[in-house]
């Protein structure tokens, strides 16, 4: 009678265990985004010539952690970034979009993130008199169909919505015109 009593506590702890384990693991899964979180509010681009043939896109952002925990963002696995494409904010990974450095977001304060996209491009010379509106041309060209930007942090399923702010830039690439 011992040997059958053991053997069934056994099985009810390892039976327990594992629904435990799956119940866990399934809700991680299903847990929704929480996008309030965290905060981005546009604060400005620079085109930086990153080669003789290469240009990099910087799009800074003051991020407002709105938790009681801290976060830790970076570019790499378990971190996406997609552009929210017009006229549907639909979601696309067609243009390469990362974070240009890591940061740390302590509780209840706030950080600047930059986004970096990086493109070909053929820098023209200091003294080109076209200079501003080539650069202005490729700036709108990048985002003309972009209406914002979002980063998924899929361990903390943490959505970060960074909203467009650009218009100015694309008002000073039809004046150039």
């Amino acid at each position: 009678m011992n040997r059958i009593f053991v053997l069934g506590v056994i099985f009810a702890v390892v039976s327990v265990a594992a629904a435990w384990s799956i119940n866990e693991s399934v809700g991680r899964r299903t847990a929704a985004w929480d996008s309030d979180a965290i905060t981005a509010t546009y604060m400005g681009a620079q085109l930086r010539e990153t080669s003789s043939a290469d240009a990099a896109l910087f799009l800074a952002y003051e991020l407002q952690n709105n938790t009681n925990k801290d976060y830790h963002l970076s570019d790499g696995p378990g971190y996406v970034v997609m552009s929210r494409v017009k006229p549907d904010d639909s979601l696309s990974s067609q243009e390469p979009v990362q974070l240009s450095y890591a940061t740390f977001l302590p509780a209840h304060q706030r950080a600047t993130l930059a986004l970096e996209i990086q493109r070909p491009f053929r820098w023209p010379a200091d003294n080109d008199p076209l200079l501003s509106k080539e650069l202005a041309e490729f700036v709108t060209q990048k985002l003309s169909n972009v209406d914002g930007f979002v980063l998924f942090d899929q361990a903390d399923r943490c959505e970060i919505d960074f909203p467009s702010g650009w218009h100015g830039l694309r008002t000073a690439s039809k004046a150039a015109n």
